[in-house]
């Protein structure tokens, strides 16, 4: 009778999880893991079909992390919600570091990255809603904007930048405003 896993997959994934949250995902191998749990390796893959699968549910658990940061902050009332969802994003880098480079960071020229506009279609609607702007150009606004708080983001997570939140909120409002003038003025060009 074949013994019965001593670790669920959710034991297994949590203290992968772990794992990357301390030394990042280089350290999530079936040894480290065995260590881990304080065992061999042989009942990680008794739950996962090999490394690369519980790589990839760790991912999968990272995402659900930022998420729920994202949706923790744009509900809080804080700030407006399009600003939370930065400051989310730049929380996320500062509090999970490893999980945000992780998500972020990664190197993904192996991957098929295709446009997700429908993950990102309620804040393209705020910039709409916000701007009075067609969606194409809300979409673009979103972009230039993303591009600067992933900025900040990095720089946080490595350690480059310490601000703290207050100076990160004026410096999201000073970017948006300066944003927002410029498409003005471009719409007052056309």
């Amino acid at each position: 009778m074949p013994r019965k896993n001593r670790f669920t997959r959710e034991e297994i994934l949590s203290a992968a999880l772990d794992l990357t949250r301390e030394k990042g995902i280089a350290a999530v191998t079936a040894r480290g893991l065995g260590e881990r749990l304080g065992t061999s390796s042989k009942p990680v893959f008794g739950q996962f079909e090999n490394m690369e699968a519980v790589q990839r549910a760790v991912i999968a658990a990272a995402e659900g992390e930022y998420n729920d940061f994202l949706r923790e902050d744009m509900t809080a009332g804080k700030y407006p919600p399009y600003k939370a969802s930065g400051m989310a994003y730049i929380r996320f880098a500062r509090q999970e570091r490893e999980l945000f480079k992780l998500l972020f960071m990664r190197d993904r020229s192996g991957e098929v990255i295709t446009e997700d506009r429908e993950s990102i279609a309620p804040l393209i609607a705020l910039i709409r809603k916000n701007l009075g702007i067609s969606e194409e150009k809300a979409y673009r606004f979103h972009l230039e904007m993303w591009v600067y708080v992933h900025g900040i983001a990095t720089m946080i997570a490595t350690g480059y930048l310490n601000w703290d939140e207050e100076f990160v909120s004026k410096v999201l409002s000073d970017a948006y405003w300066g944003l927002i003038a410029h498409y003005r003025k471009k719409e007052e060009e056309t």
